[in-house]
């Protein structure tokens, strides 16, 4: 959002008008959360929300793709979907660790 923010300042074309909103409700402990981290970007709140809310749609809508293998490479790949790595200890310290912002 910053880049193209800087992109259209270059180009000389005017920023795109917002014209809808979106409105949320949140906890007083996520707003806190969002406010930190949208600071340490160097964001207002809104445009840091904005900006996380728009790359995890992206992803999302990428995570869609369709692709084809070969009937051995598809048997191949079921067979690694059923049968997952196992966790390491490392792994399973990592996960038991309590988050940054619970600290």
């Amino acid at each position: 959002m910053v880049q193209a923010a800087h992109t259209e300042a270059r180009s000389g074309k005017p920023p795109a008008r917002k014209e809808d909103v979106i409105q949320i409700r949140t906890s007083v402990e996520t707003k806190a959360i969002l406010n930190r981290a949208a600071a340490l970007r160097g964001q207002k709140l809104s445009e840091f929300m904005l900006d996380s809310a728009r790359r995890q749609a992206e992803d999302a809508i990428l995570d869609q793709r369709v692709f084809f293998l070969a009937p051995a490479a598809h048997e191949a790949f079921l067979a690694m979907l059923d049968a997952p790595a196992k966790p390491t200890k490392a792994l399973q310290t990592l996960l038991k660790r309590k988050p940054a912002w619970e600290r």
